[in-house]
């Protein structure tokens, strides 16, 4: 069960490989999958002036298939990384990176528990899947030129659903506490406590979810005109694997939604329908536990209520890509006890246990939410509790608010602590299952008639005298008590406000302020009472930073210098972990600024960027503030080119009459990878501007504004 370091690995098998002969081309090594059932597709796809899919299907697989093909049409080269992924190839792809994440798919056995559930799945949740996978083959067989990997197509229903299965632990922090066992540190708090020395495993989740995300609803009365409204703006990457994509879709049988989704669903994943809308936030509630095995001397079983059990031991190869078409197969072995998957190390072997685990019921959740007509049919769904995790915002046509603090509970037994490591040979703090759905913190119509998630805790999200007490949910459930600065400041916004119109409204979304409340707050207090030392540099940023107007509005000194701060704190603050030494920070923020601009104040947008192909533009905002620019690169030129932050940004609204209406934007354009697509970065100056373009839902706002109409 000893895990071999990587670079090692790869230099040794590398020499008995090719003295072996067996360094070879990686699609000798892969077999062909079994596509779908055949079926004939009724499907017609309209792009719009902004080259979004709207996708019209007899049925609900008609429409599934096209979404499939629209989205390879804008993203291939992500989506095969996906598809790879799921059969644990991604390796063979990206090279040791990718072949880490294949090590994930096999440790969660998220292919096993495909296999077993996938037949006792719902016939039309079968269908939809079945007629995903088939776009996605059909554009992969009409453009083989694209296609990176051998027998990669054709892809089935059951590629799909391993992706939900994969993916969606990591939206609560899964890699997290897999990546500190990995590299001997300490668990994320409230997770666990002290990590034992860990192997070499570093799993890949959702990159940048320390951005964060925000979510508002209103209710009609609140409202200054008597419509409801909610803000969708789930902070995600602006390219990759879990960057969103626009699509409005349309099926025979009443589905009718607009909204976005990631590469690999096959319908999307939040948004509006004629009657009802949502979005997510990332929520970070306990929902892992780890347990310290006790091994037998062989190693290859574990002491449980006083009996040895045999560990489960499986042996998986990883493909690497080395170069040019040599793949090189390298051995691993996953491990599984009665909690979990097993990672072992020289102090022990410890099994973990995390929400959701082995079921794939989130594909069917997210599928009858897209087809829930009111708040009855649409809880129902939720309350399958098949969804790990992630914040729901929610608000329908009635005027109905609400805020569910979405997460499937592990069952905990009291008088253990499982915020640390916990005794594996034993049921005692051990208990299958998940809570009751009565237990998970909801808010519904609140009196103060907004609410508000920003990556915070759900006793932070509706106001004084309106938000849920904590003493009314067991200690147990391990609910996070973090609050940011998007939630503080969103809240002093929503207060001071009697009437919330559409204006007010989107003035709160594009807030660029730092609280004086917030955690921030103390983060700059500390940074400008640092002893500089005698070093000049130090006392200049501090004295800089103390005439700062608290905001990154773009036009006011010391917001540079100010964002570069804020992303060191974001980094510890949003990590839960002990802050940051403000003169180390204040020095890296100046020999930055220095380095690149030659003076410790440069405008705000000539640091932050937003650059795709030719594309070159300023932009306001920064780290924990509601007009988030998150994570950055640094170019060539040293200028910082934006990647995380604001993304899919949707704005919805129910009249008084019950009528939808919406608007949206996204950074670059309709999430295409093709330079050559007029969608490439057309949408980028109004996300500069603070501005969006209409969402055409119905067919008549369709008319008129069609770019092209086709069959795929």
């Amino acid at each position: 069960m000893n895990s071999l370091k990587w670079v090692g690995a790869l230099l040794i098998l590398l020499g008995i490989l090719i003295a072996a002969g067996l360094a070879a081309w990686e699609p000798l090594t892969a077999s062909r999958a079994a596509p779908p059932p055949p079926h004939r597709y009724d499907t017609v796809i309209a792009r719009d002036r902004w080259g979004v899919p709207h996708i019209f299907g007899r049925t609900d697989p008609d429409v599934a298939y096209g979404i499939g093909y629209a989205h390879a049409e804008d993203d291939f080269a992500t989506l095969q990384e996906v598809m790879a992924m799921t059969r644990a190839r991604l390796g063979a792809i990206t090279g040791a990176a990718g072949a880490k994440t294949d090590y994930v798919v096999h440790l969660l056995g998220a292919r096993a528990t495909v296999d077993r559930d996938y037949d006792r799945q719902p016939s039309d949740v079968r269908a939809l899947l079945d007629g995903y996978a088939s776009g996605l083959n059909l554009y992969a067989a009409r453009h083989p030129e694209e296609v990176k990997l051998a027998r990669l197509f054709p892809v089935n229903g059951r590629d799909v659903a391993v992706g939900f299965v994969v993916r969606s632990p990591f939206f609560f922090g899964l890699e997290n506490v897999l990546g500190a066992l990995a590299d001997a540190k300490p668990l994320p708090a409230e997770s666990a406590g002290r990590t034992p020395d860990a192997p070499d495993v570093t799993p890949v989740g959702p990159s940048g979810i320390e951005a964060g995300s925000n979510a508002f609803a209103i209710s009609p009365w609140r409202s200054s005109d008597g419509t409801t409204r909610l803000v969708s703006n789930a902070h995600q990457p602006w390219r990759g694997g879990v960057a969103w994509y626009e699509l409005v879709v349309h099926s025979g049988q009443g589905w009718n939604f607009a909204g976005a989704t990631f590469p690999g669903a096959p319908y999307p994943l939040l948004g509006h329908g004629t009657s009802l809308g949502w979005t997510n936030t990332v929520d970070r509630p306990d929902l892992t536990d780890i347990y310290r095995l006790t091994l037998n001397e062989a190693g290859n079983a574990y002491r449980f209520n006083g009996r040895w059990r045999p560990i489960e031991a499986q042996r998986v190869w990883l493909p690497v890509k080395l170069w040019g078409p040599f793949v090189l197969p390298v051995p691993k072995t996953v491990h599984r006890a009665i909690q979990g998957p097993v990672i072992e190390n020289r102090k022990g072997a410890f099994a973990i246990r995390y929400a959701g685990a082995d079921q794939m019921g989130m594909v069917e959740e997210y599928y009858r939410l897209q087809r829930a007509r009111d708040w009855r049919e649409w809880s129902a769904a939720l309350a399958m509790q098949a969804v790990p995790a992630t914040n729901f915002v929610y608000a329908d046509a009635t005027g109905r608010i609400a805020h569910i603090y979405n997460a499937a509970f592990p069952n905990r037994r009291p008088g253990f602590d499982y915020a640390r490591v916990l005794p594996g040979d034993t049921s005692a703090d051990y208990q299958p299952g998940t809570v009751p759905w009565r237990m998970v913190p909801q808010h519904v119509d609140p009196p103060s008639g907004f609410l508000v998630n920003a990556n915070s805790t759900p006793f932070q999200a509706a106001g004084i005298g309106s938000e849920l007490d904590p003493r009314a949910f067991s200690p147990l459930l391990g609910i996070e008590t973090d609050t940011t600065n998007r939630s503080t400041r969103a809240l002093e916004l929503f207060g001071a406000h009697a009437r919330i119109g559409e204006r007010e409204l989107e003035a709160i979304k594009y807030d660029t302020v730092v609280s004086r409340r917030s955690w921030a707050a103390r983060w700059i207090a500390d940074l400008v009472r640092a002893n500089p030392r005698g070093d000049r540099r130090i006392a200049t940023a501090q004295a800089l930073l103390g005439r700062w107007d608290w905001s990154f509005d773009g036009h006011h000194p010391g917001q540079a210098l100010a964002a570069l701060l804020m992303r060191t704190g974001q980094k510890w603050h949003y990590q839960r972990e002990p802050e940051s030494d403000p003169r180390k920070a204040l020095l890296e923020a100046s020999a930055y600024l220095m380095r690149v601009f030659h003076r410790l104040d440069p405008p705000l947008g000539a640091m932050l960027r937003l650059r795709q192909g030719r594309v070159d533009l300023p932009l306001d905002g920064g780290p924990d503030v509601l007009r988030a620019m998150a994570l950055w690169d640094e170019a060539p030129d040293g200028r910082l080119a934006v990647r995380d932050g604001d993304s899919f940004v949707m704005f919805m609204a129910w009249d008084q009459q019950g009528r939808v209406s919406s608007r949206s934007i996204q950074p670059f354009g309709t999430a295409t990878t093709r330079p050559n697509s007029p969608h490439y970065t057309d949408q980028a100056p109004l996300f500069a501007a603070h501005r969006t373009k209409p969402v055409l839902f119905t067919r008549a706002q369709l008319r008129g504004n069609v770019e092209r109409i086709y069959r795929p």
